[in-house]
């Protein structure tokens, strides 16, 4: 909402000076959000005056159209004698109402006018366009024409109203009330403490029988719909400079007088209106839903089908207008006026129809969303619209057309009402002291709530009434809220919380941290994304038709339609960060990423809605908890580019699957979790080049269960071609729950021994198909208690240990807790070891 710091001032006396910043100030100390203030003009430096155009001299030599005018300024150039200025426009004649800026002016952008030989003859001036004035941006329809009644020699800057400063205000939801001047001048009142000169306060005329037929058939889409008649209106009738000037800075742009009359009583009171030719409206005005197959076109030429659920407004021949959110073109008040001379049809029409209506916030809603057609109307009525304002606006809208247009005001007056009562709320006087914790007693609280329109009665118990523009307030603590903030925010108290001992942070959140400091000291930055993904990404990804990561939650009201799901998996958003990243010239990524991911239940339940005023009860914790998707936490990594980067100190290599492999077992050992790393096949990753990420799990009685908790490799080509990612990208995902599952909450410290370590070396050659982490468990079975820790240092294939077979050499380290080991031990360890792997795997230790 912009707000014209002029326009404001003729609602609350505010000082003179107080500038735009300083209201500022208030406002958002009173709860407002004013983004910024405007100062329009500032740079403007006159004399720019009001001029008469007296002579126009055609100069044909020059390719384009080149006028030497004499301007009529009076005494503003200080000789009365006329102007003589060059001009290129030609929309103007002798005899019309020009701005001229005379030599030594400043215009907008730094812009300086100064006597100049241009085009053979000496131009003294200029006149100007909207444009060139900073109040339009209609330069290529020429000079702006002023209305004939505007003496020669009036300052322009001041008639124009060129020097102001605007508030930008972004109003959120609940404060739909601040989208006009009654609403933000009710709020600055209440901030300096002044008193408020409501504009809606007009003496309405009671509802007869003689006014314009409406029916309302949906009564809880329509609550109430005012209808008013203006006849007679001058078809030569403009909007006057100030009306103009005023939609303008508001960020409105002027059409024609009725238009912009309704556009300014909207702004002006909060009320949307309409107004219809009355000649193209056929009978009664109807409210009702929109039946199935029917069609409209609304003012911006689209003809549009409507939904059943759509709240239109009708005469009889059917729809004429999307209620709260634009009119139709067949009943539009047309820029011409006039009687045809031929057959006396009115082509425009001098008389109209005035609706002013409440309409239901969701209703409108759903329809602006459902057509894609937000105007300034819906986001009004969706945002709640005063229902008792609808009255007054009509009547303002009257007596506007009857000052400027000269029309008549028909004393029919049509009024549609659905019974309603005041919404009243019990609140005890000091719940807000409770709420802020701050002593405010209930003289405070009265007068808070009187302040915004509230009617208060009791003592220790307050029977507070709410004021009909403010449907935000529901409960006692909105009217708390209320009372704090406009005592300020800014003076409650600042006080840290004490929470009892004993409740630090879960295993689960410990984890958490561990896992994320680890992977930042690997070299991995954290890139979280956001949980919405599309449906279409698990194709991109290669996921078999049942793969159960297909089988996702889906929003009622998504963010974007384009992403209408929760995630299953946290790649399509890492990797879209990756490829991102890889564009703006980021080659060399490692990212990481800890999440949740939804799963849906096989029997989904609805969610019931808490209590706000108590603790819910554990049962209702238990039903919502029972309600919502499954949400495991999943951990991610990708790479792509160098993982070790080349210089002085020699070559690097590139990011390759073993490094994803490698975060894997970072994130394993920080919950102290043996992880088994085994060949596997899944999805986005490459058939030859994918892990799987096995870990043991406990049974009741000491069994155990092997389990698969994620993969890590390189991705597939197609997947990456698709994606649109560095060749040769990387990933990993796991179950992080799992994993800490795995690890039963108990993290083994290291057992660290004084006595010095006995290293061998072993290289094994086995079947190619046998995979390394079988080999290391049967080592590892045979060498003893004695081993302390194996490595697979080298991997080798070729002729030397022929076809489908490969080396696999470990470096194993032994040590005793009480005793140096001898030489003799650590070999006896070693045979044995090998020998369980000659038995087990087919092992053949090599160049035996």
């Amino acid at each position: 909402m912009r707000v014209p710091l002029s326009w404001l001032r003729e609602y609350v006396d505010l000082p003179a000076t107080e500038s735009g910043r300083d209201v500022q100030t208030k406002l958002i100390s009173a709860g407002l959000e004013v983004e910024t203030v405007e100062h329009l003009g500032a740079d403007i430096k006159g004399p720019l005056v009001v001029g008469r155009v007296l002579t126009i001299e055609e100069l044909t030599e020059f390719k384009k159209p080149i006028r030497y005018c004499t301007v009529d300024v009076g005494a503003a150039n200080s000789t009365g004698e006329p102007q003589e200025i060059i001009c290129g426009a030609t929309n103007f004649s002798v005899g019309d109402k020009v701005v001229v800026c005379l030599p030594g002016a400043v215009l907008p952008g730094g812009f300086e006018i100064a006597e100049r030989k241009t085009y053979g003859r000496m131009s003294r001036g200029m006149i100007c366009s909207s444009s060139e004035l900073g109040i339009g941006d209609d330069g290529a329809h020429g000079i702006l024409i002023l209305p004939p009644e505007h003496e020669v020699g009036t300052d322009a800057i001041e008639l124009l109203e060129l020097v102001d400063e605007v508030l930008d205000i972004a109003v959120t939801p609940d404060r739909g009330y601040c989208l006009s001047m009654r609403g933000v001048a009710r709020e600055t009142a209440t901030a300096y403490g002044l008193t408020l000169r409501d504009p809606a306060l007009l003496d309405v005329p009671q509802p007869n029988t003689f006014g314009h037929p409406v029916v309302v058939s949906d009564t809880y889409g329509c609550d109430r719909f005012t209808a008013r008649t203006v006849t007679g209106l001058n078809p030569e009738a403009r909007s006057p400079i100030w009306l103009q000037r005023r939609l303008q800075k508001a960020g409105m742009r002027p059409i024609s007088l009725a238009v912009d009359v309704t556009n300014y009583v909207m702004l002006e009171l909060g009320q949307p209106l309409h107004a219809y030719d009355k000649h193209r409206v056929q009978g009664a005005i109807g409210v009702r839903r929109a039946q199935p197959g029917e069609k409209l076109t609304t003012l911006d030429d689209v003809e549009r089908v409507l939904h059943p659920e759509d709240l239109v407004i009708t005469d009889d021949r059917g729809p004429i207008g999307l209620a709260g959110v634009m009119g139709g073109a067949n009943t539009e008040i047309n820029g011409s006026t006039a009687a045809d001379p031929e057959t006396g049809e009115v082509a425009g029409s001098t008389d109209v129809v005035i609706e002013a209506a409440h309409f239901d916030p969701v209703a409108i809603a759903r329809a602006a969303r459902r057509h894609k057609l937000s105007s300034e109307a819906s986001r009004r009525f969706e945002r709640g619209v005063d229902p008792q304002a609808a009255a007054a606006a009509a009547q303002r809208t009257v007596d506007l057309l009857v000052l400027l247009a000269a029309g008549t005001a028909d004393p029919g007056v049509t009024e549609v009402a659905a019974p309603t009562v005041p919404r009243t709320i019990t609140i005890p006087a000091d719940h807000p002291d409770q709420v802020a914790g701050v002593a405010y007693g209930r003289e405070t609280v009265v007068r808070r709530l009187q302040q915004i329109g509230c009617d208060v009665l009791g003592q220790d118990e307050l029977e507070v009434t709410v004021p009909s523009w403010r449907p935000d307030l529901g409960d006692p603590n909105d009217l708390a809220e209320e009372v704090i903030r406009l005592e300020g925010y800014e003076n409650l108290p600042a006080t840290l919380p004490r929470p009892p001992a004993g409740r630090g942070l879960t295993e689960r959140q410990r984890l958490h941290r561990r896992v994320g400091r680890a992977l930042a000291g690997a070299g991995y930055v954290e890139a979280p994304n956001y949980p919405f993904i599309s449906e279409s990404v698990f194709d991109q990804l290669g996921l078999d038709a049942g793969d159960p990561a297909r089988r996702v939650v889906t929003l009622v009201n998504p963010l974007s339609d384009e992403e209408p799901a929760l995630r299953t998996t946290l790649l399509p958003g890492l990797l879209g960060a990756l490829r991102r990243n890889d564009g703006r010239g980021s080659r060399d990524l490692a990212l990481f990423e800890t999440g949740l991911v939804f799963q849906p239940r096989e029997r989904q339940r609805i969610a019931t809605r808490l209590p706000v005023d108590r603790r819910p009860s554990d049962e209702e914790i238990v039903d919502l908890t029972e309600a919502l998707p499954v949400q495991p936490r999943h951990l991610a990594v990708v790479l792509a580019g160098a993982r070790e980067q080349a210089g002085w100190w020699g070559g690097g290599r590139p990011a390759e699957w073993a490094d994803a492999v490698e975060a894997a077992r970072i994130v394993a050992r920080e919950t102290g979790v043996e992880l088994t790393v085994r060949a596997g096949r899944y999805g986005p990753w490459h058939p030859g080049r994918c892990a799987e990420l096995v870990v043991r799990l406990d049974g009741a009685e000491g069994e155990g269960t092997e389990q698969v908790i994620g993969h890590a490799g390189e991705l597939h080509p197609g997947v990456v071609k698709t994606l649109g990612l560095p060749d040769r990208t990387c990933a990993m995902e796991l179950d992080l729950d799992r994993l800490q599952e795995a690890s039963q909450g108990v993290v083994q410290a290291p057992w660290i021994s004084t006595f010095p370590v006995a290293t061998q070396d072993v290289a094994l050659v086995v079947d190619a198909a046998v995979p390394a982490a079988d080999v290391e468990a049967v080592l590892r079975e045979g060498a003893g208690g004695l081993l302390e820790s194996i490595r697979l240092f080298d991997v080798f294939t070729g002729e030397q240990i022929g076809e489908g077979r490969k080396s696999l050499a470990y470096a194993l380290r032994f040590r005793a807790p009480d005793r140096t080991l001898t030489v003799e031990e650590a070999s006896a360890a070693r045979d044995a070891a090998v020998s369980l792997a000659a038995e087990r795997v087919g092992a053949v230790l090599r160049g035996a």
